[in-house]
C-alpha cells in the first residue's frame, strides 16, 4: 500500500470504568500504520449516540485536530484483529465508512452489516460469502472508520447519532447515521476480512 495520511482520533465510549482485559489486550495489540499521528479518547458514562456525536462536534470545532483524516469507532466491547486498522485503510479510498465484521451476542446473533446493494435502501441483516470488502447500507460501530470530512458537510443532519424509536421508524444511532449519509451520496462498507469478536458481561466472545 502506498503512503497515505492515516491520522485518526479513536473514540472509545464505554458505560463505566470496567473493560474486560481481553479487550483492552486487543486494542495493545492494534498494529497502527507508520508516521500518521493516532489519538485514544475515552468518553465515560454517555449513551452511546451522545458520545459519538459530542465528541466527534469537539473534534471539528477543535483546530488541533484539523489535520486529522479519520475517526475510528471502537466500542469497548470490541475486539479487532491485530492488522484490523491497516486492512480497513487500504479501501477508505473506495468507500467513506468501512466497519470490520462483528456478530450480534447470543446463539441467534447477526451479522452487523445491513442490506444488499443490489436491492432498494435497506437494513436487513446481510452477508455475503468469502473474505471480500462488502459494500452494504448499513455497518455497526464496534469497529468502524470514518472520513472526518463528512462530519464537516453543513446537510449533515444533528446530531450525527441518535436512536429514533417512534410510529414511522425504529432505528439505532448506527444506521440512523448512515441512512443519512447514503442519502448525500457516501459510500458504506463492510470489510469481511477483519473479523472482531464481541464478548459479553460473561466473558464469552461471539
Amino acid at each position: 500500500m502506498k503512503y497515505q495520511d492515516c491520522s485518526t482520533v479513536i473514540i472509545i465510549p464505554t458505560k463505566g470504568r470496567l473493560v474486560d482485559v481481553k479487550a483492552v489486550e486487543s486494542w495493545m495489540n492494534l498494529r497502527f500504520p507508520q508516521n500518521s499521528k493516532f489519538i485514544r479518547l475515552f468518553v465515560m458514562d454517555l449513551e452511546v449516540g451522545s458520545a459519538y456525536s459530542e465528541t466527534i462536534e469537539s473534534i471539528i470545532e477543535n483546530p488541533e485536530f484539523d489535520n486529522f483524516k479519520y475517526v475510528l469507532t471502537l466500542e469497548s466491547d470490541n475486539l479487532p484483529p491485530f492488522d484490523g486498522l491497516i486492512k480497513l485503510f487500504e479501501n477508505m479510498d473506495k468507500f467513506d465508512v468501512i466497519g470490520g465484521l462483528y456478530w450480534s451476542k447470543g446463539e441467534n446473533g447477526f451479522p452487523m452489516v445491513f442490506g444488499n446493494t443490489k436491492d432498494k435502501l435497506n437494513f436487513v441483516p446481510y452477508l455475503e460469502t468469502g473474505d471480500l470488502v462488502q459494500p452494504c447500507y448499513g455497518i455497526g460501530m464496534g469497529f468502524t472508520l470514518f472520513k472526518l470530512e463528512i462530519f464537516r458537510i453543513p446537510d449533515l443532519p444533528r446530531p450525527f447519532f441518535k436512536t429514533v424509536n417512534n410510529e414511522k421508524e425504529v432505528m439505532t444511532q448506527d444506521l440512523y447515521f448512515c441512512n443519512n449519509i447514503y442519502k448525500l451520496g457516501y459510500k458504506v462498507a463492510c470489510d469481511t476480512r477483519v473479523k472482531v469478536g464481541h464478548i459479553d458481561e460473561n466473558g464469552k466472545v461471539w
